[in-house]
């Protein structure tokens, strides 16, 4: 019943936003044109429910390269919007979160729903320990707790950890209060990029290895929370 509601509503909210998005989405697909060489949308292959890849529509924001050229493990981290990968209407279009739009399509399909945790890559499915192993048992969202918590602020584990607590609490007025809760965090805008020090490559080096373990994401937000008190004190 829970499930039937949430993809009811999905399916009423995407199409009707497609509908009455129609003449920004063509806006921003004829500045992405004009602006820089290479297609309107970048489709690239992530994560979902089960974790089994499906492909993600966004609009381009850098510099055309085939997604399946891109070695996402040797990839630097964007920073920020002077990257030179980014183009000039790609900053505008990343700022606003423009970019994410398309993927009203994918929700349309049945591969995402409004809220859920954000779709990884299918690299990145592989730094996630076991327990928080349960972010792909929901269909992944076009926002979601992580989201409005600090976005790519936040570190990689303490994502997986608001992953994990999405799934355990998520209920259809949960959902409703992530929603209104993102409309404030797309106003003020950021969290847009993050850090190379809180990225799962980073992660993904200190295993030297061994398989991603529980108590990493436990330990990582323990050690925020005491961050986070000693600043209090100051």
């Amino acid at each position: 019943m829970r499930d039937g509601i949430k993809r009811l509503f999905d399916i009423v909210v995407s199409s009707a936003c497609l509908v009455v998005l129609s003449p920004l989405l063509l806006l921003v697909a004829l500045w992405i044109k004009l602006d820089s060489k290479g297609p309107v949308f970048f489709m690239q292959r992530r994560a979902g429910t089960g974790g089994k890849p499906f492909r993600i529509f966004k609009f381009r924001t850098m510099l055309d390269r085939p997604a399946d050229a891109i070695n996402q493990i040797q990839e630097s981290v964007i920073e920020g919007r002077r990257d030179p990968r980014i183009t000039r209407a790609g900053r505008f279009i990343r700022a606003t979160s423009l970019d994410e739009l398309p993927q009203l399509l994918n929700i349309a399909k049945g591969d995402m729903s409004i809220v859920g945790p954000r779709p990884v890559l299918m690299e990145q499915k592989e730094v996630v320990p076991p327990s928080y192993m349960k972010r792909f048992s929901v269909r992944p969202g076009l926002t979601g707790l992580a989201q409005v918590s600090g976005r790519r602020s936040l570190g990689w584990l303490q994502q997986l950890w608001l992953d994990a607590e999405y799934v355990e609490r998520y209920s259809f007025l949960y959902d409703i209060g992530i929603i209104l809760r993102t409309v404030k965090v797309v106003l003020v805008g950021g969290g847009i990029y993050g850090g190379e020090g809180m990225n799962w490559r980073t992660y993904r080096e200190s295993l030297n290895g061994c398989d991603p373990a529980d108590e990493d994401v436990l330990q990582a937000m323990a050690k925020s929370s005491t961050g986070n008190q000693s600043e209090s004190t100051l």
